[in-house]
C-alpha cells in the first residue's frame, strides 16, 4: 500500500515542481538489526555522568515485540519524543538519569493512556513526528533535569550553520554487533532545509523540519529515535530525531529531525508548560 501512495506523490510532486527524492529516508527505529542489539550513535564520544541530565531512555513494549528510544525531559512530568517510537506501543518503561542504559537513577512504566502522540502523524511522509509522555512527578537532581525549550522568538531563524549535540544509546554502526552500552553524545552542523531537499524531497522536509550534517559517518542511528538535539551554547532543545537515510547511519546523508520551535503550541496545549 505504501508504494502506491508514494508513487502517487511522485507524480503529484513532479506536477508541482516539488523537488524529488535522491535517497530513500527511514525512521532509526526502523532499521534492521539484531535481536537485542543495543548501541550508540555512529562515531560519537562517551558521556560523563550527569553530563545530559535531560537524556531519557524508552522502552517500548508492544504485542509484537519491543524497541528502544529516546526522548527528553522537558518537564519534571513530560517527556518529548517521536511518534514513530509511541506509534503501536502498549507501554513505555522510562529510564531517567542513566549514562550506563541499564543503570538508571529512576525509571517509571506507563501504558500508553499516557502518551499524547501527534493526532496528524504522517509515517509515509514523516510528517509531525512527534509525541509526548505523562509520567509521574519526579524530583530533580544533578543527574535528572529538565531541558529547556526554545523561545517563541526563535521561530524564524533556521540554525544553519548553527552546532547542536545529539545523544543518546543507538547504534554504533551499520555493521554493530557487540557495542558499549555508556551514552553516546556528537557535535553536528545544522544544514539549510534546501539542502537536506536535495536528498530527501520537499514532500518530505519541510519548514518543519532541522536537518544536521553528517561528516565521517557521524550520525544518530537504530536506538536514538525520538532522542534530543541541543543547541550548542544555548543548551535548548531545537530537535527530535526523527529519521536516517535507508542507507544507513554512515552514509553520509544528512540526519533528519523534527524542529521544536514548530510544535511550541501543540507542547502547551498538551502539557500547559509555556515557553
Amino acid at each position: 500500500m505504501k508504494v502506491f501512495v508514494v508513487l502517487a506523490l511522485a507524480i503529484a510532486a513532479v506536477s508541482a515542481g516539488t523537488i524529488l527524492p535522491e535517497q530513500n529516508y527511514i525512521h532509526p527505529r526502523e532499521l534492521p538489526i539484531a535481536v537485542n542489539i543495543e548501541g550508540r550513535i555512529t562515531n560519537g564520544k562517551d558521556a560523563a555522568e550527569g553530563q545530559f541530565p535531560y537524556q531519557v531512555g524508552l522502552s517500548f513494549s508492544s504485542s509484537s515485540g519491543g524497541w528502544w528510544c529516546g526522548g527528553s525531559l522537558i518537564d519534571n512530568s513530560w517527556v518529548l519524543t517521536a511518534a514513530h517510537c509511541t506509534s503501536g506501543a502498549s507501554s513505555a518503561t522510562v529510564y531517567l538519569g542513566a549514562t550506563v542504559r541499564t543503570s538508571p537513577k529512576v525509571t517509571y512504566t506507563v501504558s500508553s493512556s499516557e502518551f499524547r502522540q501527534h493526532a496528524s502523524y504522517n509515517s509515509i511522509i514523516l510528517r509531525n513526528d512527534i509525541s509526548l509522555i505523562k509520567i509521574p512527578s519526579v524530583t530533580y537532581t544533578t543527574y535528572i533535569k529538565k531541558i529547556d525549550l526554545p523561545a517563541i522568538s526563535s521561530s524564524y531563524s533556521t540554525y544553519a550553520g548553527d552546532k547542536a549535540i545529539a545523544s543518546g544509546w543507538g547504534l554504533t554502526s551499520d555493521s554493530a554487533t557487540a557495542v558499549s552500552s555508556k551514552l553516546q553524545y556528537a557535535e553536528m552542523q545544522v544544514i539549510e532545509n534546501s539542502v537536506c531537499a536535495q536528498t530527501y524531497g520537499s514532500l518530505t522536509i519541510t519548514s518543519k523540519n532541522i536537518c544536521t550534517a553528517t561528516p565521517a559517518g557521524t550520525s544518530t542511528c537504530s536506538g536514538d529515535s525520538g532522542g534530543p538535539l541541543a543547541l550548542v551554547g544555548s543548551g535548548k532543545l531545537i530537535g527530535v530525531t526523527s529519521f536516517v537515510s535507508s542507507a544507513g547511519c554512515q552514509s553520509g546523508a544528512p540526519a533528519g529531525f523534527v524542529r521544536v520551535t514548530s510544535y511550541l503550541d501543540w507542547i502547551k496545549e498538551n502539557t500547559g508548560i509555556a515557553y
